[in-house]
């Protein structure tokens, strides 16, 4: 691969630097002999072998910890006041490194992308079968499409380039508009799901049903991105892909807390993920380094920092809503008395004993109860990029389309799907609001949240604004003396807050070791009945009466749902501060 110079915006030199540094790969194969220059791609194990870093180091910066705040901490999945907390806070600049690394993580999976499609089609040796062409071909075209798709949602316009070689020559390039970054990435996962095998893999190798499942995520956010009103016709295609998948992958749903077990990597469920080697094989860049933001020393027994990372007050607030829903709350967040049997397996198991909510999901125990595969910024879970819950939601949301409700058909019953693996109870009907709640719980600490809620301020810009601003509290800290649950059978529940601290913009400015009491009853139509009799509604908890003068409110505008441009490659290149131009999308 070429290396770009050092006048290339987007930082490539150092990307491809890092990636040609590194030997190791998560299959942990190696080439059956040495292959020089152009004759590399001699053989079908070596062009397979040349893709593997597209399903690690590539991608590793964006994992690192963008994924986290991107994904999670702007959705107010959770909060760490002390832990990259902008993200949550809607501070994030151009300068805040964790951008900048994600940026050009992004672009790491983009220019290997390229590299892949050009050597596969012009230094191939007589040896290499078409299939493994193709595979590799497939393989490149949904990494870059996701990576594009990623991009999308946290940037809007961005640079679109199919050739390393002319950009080098043209480095200085224009912003593509949104549109047609979802039309190229629509245009790569449909050339993935022509090129890629139909066999569901279990190695971790995509097939032609991870590139329909993004097919189908993306085509979705197509419909309605700034139109309004979702485009039926796009709706109906992405209805058919996913029903072709459920119909036809072999993929299907397995226990939720095993998703998130080292054991269970490239399940049935998985269908797209980031592939990561498993402590100790692998280096620096091709193991999940997420583990020590995650977690913390109770529950683990190498390097973490996680102990202040909780969950949000909405989260605790979507759990109460309906206290059946155990399952996925003791796979998301710990509380208080949960019980895991394979945390601390060799001491018996382990009993969360606080009075607050850490996050659960990401955190995998000891090195004992994962056979030695855990170390210091090492975890051994691969990332989920897509799996079949996503597409069984998706089913349900285009199904839904532009109704104000969904009562009956396929997309109730995969909506239902979800539901009845969780233990919950199946809806008759379901709403928008519905379809949000839902993909909140299911997918909260994913790193996915806040992609699909910009896909939804796309298409209801007013409806998602209210949401953030008046449905979400953002950056408070419970912890100390803790949360108590009291559920009903009736469906009704307390939760007591015990210290409730507020963080502003800046600072901690207000602390309260008084006891918040609510006592939470919904209608079928999940409406609030209670009385202000039968309960109390500790004062600025959501109405913020009682913080501080000093205390500012976080805002989320039309201004701030997309993220700004790292100003070094601003500095670089001075049209990224231009308007978009139209991509020229080739004839092929």
């Amino acid at each position: 691969m070429k290396i770009i110079g050092k006048k290339t915006t987007i930082g490539l030199m150092l990307v491809f630097l890092f990636i040609i540094s590194c030997s190791d790969s998560f299959l942990e194969r190696n080439p059956e002999s040495n292959y020089t220059g152009e004759s590399y791609y001699s053989s079908d194990a070596a062009i397979l072998k040349a893709v593997e870093p597209l399903y690690n180091r590539a991608w590793f910066p964006f994992n690192n910890r963008a994924m986290l705040g991107l994904g999670s901490y702007r959705a107010n999945d959770a909060w760490n006041p002390y832990s990259f907390p902008e993200f949550a806070r809607f501070q994030t600049t151009a300068l805040t490194q964790i951008l900048v690394d994600g940026w050009g993580s992004l672009f790491m999976v983009v220019t290997m992308s390229n590299s892949i499609l050009n050597d596969v089609q012009n230094h191939t040796g007589p040896d290499v079968t078409e299939a493994a062409k193709k595979q590799a071909m497939g393989e490149a075209y949904l990494m870059r499409g996701a990576a594009y798709f990623y991009m999308l949602r946290i940037w809007g316009s961005t640079i679109l380039f199919e050739d390393n070689d002319e950009l080098i020559a043209n480095p200085q390039r224009p912003l593509n508009p949104e549109e047609d970054v979802l039309k190229f990435v629509i245009r790569d996962f449909r050339k993935a799901a022509a090129l890629l095998p139909s066999d569901l893999t279990t190695n971790g190798r995509a097939s032609q049903w991870s590139a329909k499942a993004l097919l189908a995520k993306a085509l979705l956010a197509q419909s309605g991105w700034n139109k309004g009103t979702r485009d039926q016709a796009i709706l109906d295609e992405c209805i058919s892909i996913c029903e072709d998948i459920i119909d036809h992958s072999g993929a299907g749903l397995i226990d939720y807390e095993d998703l998130f077990k080292m054991q269970y990597n490239n399940s049935k469920e998985s269908l797209f993920a980031m592939q990561w080697a498993l402590p100790p094989s692998g280096g620096w860049g091709s193991r999940n380094s997420l583990i020590s933001d995650l977690s913390w020393a109770d529950v683990c027994d190498v390097n973490c920092w996680g102990e202040s990372l909780m969950a949000s007050l909405d989260m605790i607030e979507i759990y109460n809503e309906d206290p059946k829903d155990t399952k996925r709350l003791k796979a998301n967040f710990f509380y208080e008395d949960a019980y895991y049997d394979y945390i601390k397996s060799d001491e018996g198991g382990y009993t969360y004993d606080k009075k607050w909510m850490h996050v659960k999901k990401g955190v995998v125990g000891t090195k004992a109860d994962n056979g030695g595969h855990l170390e210091a910024q090492a975890s051994p879970l691969n990332t989920y990029i897509i799996r079949y819950a996503d597409v069984l939601l998706i089913h349900a949301e285009a199904s839904l389309g532009n109704s104000t409700e969904l009562a009956s058909g396929r997309g109730l019953e995969s909506f239902n799907l979800v539901r009845n693996r969780a233990g919950v109870d199946p809806k008759s009907k379901i709403t928008f609001a519905d379809l949000i709640r839902e993909r909140r719980i299911e997918f909260c600490m994913e790193y996915c949240t806040w992609f699909d809620m910009v896909t939804w301020y796309r298409w209801q810009p007013e409806y998602m604004l209210d949401y953030f601003n008046n449905k979400q509290h953002r950056a408070y800290e419970i912890q100390a003396g803790g949360i108590d649950y009291d559920y009903k059978e009736d469906g009704s529940g307390t939760i007591d807050y015990w210290l409730i601290n507020w963080f502003d913009q800046d600072n901690l400015v207000q602390e309260k070791a008084t006891k918040y009491w609510r006592y939470t009853k919904r209608d079928d139509e999940n409406n609030i009945i209670q009385t202000e009799a039968q309960g109390y509604v500790f004062p600025g908890i959501f109405e913020y009466t009682n913080a501080s003068e000093t205390f500012n409110r976080i805002k989320i505008t039309p201004e701030n749902v997309f993220l700004p441009y790292p100003e070094v490659d601003v500095l670089q290149n001075s049209l990224l501060k231009g308007e978009p131009q139209p991509y020229n999308f080739s004839e092929e």
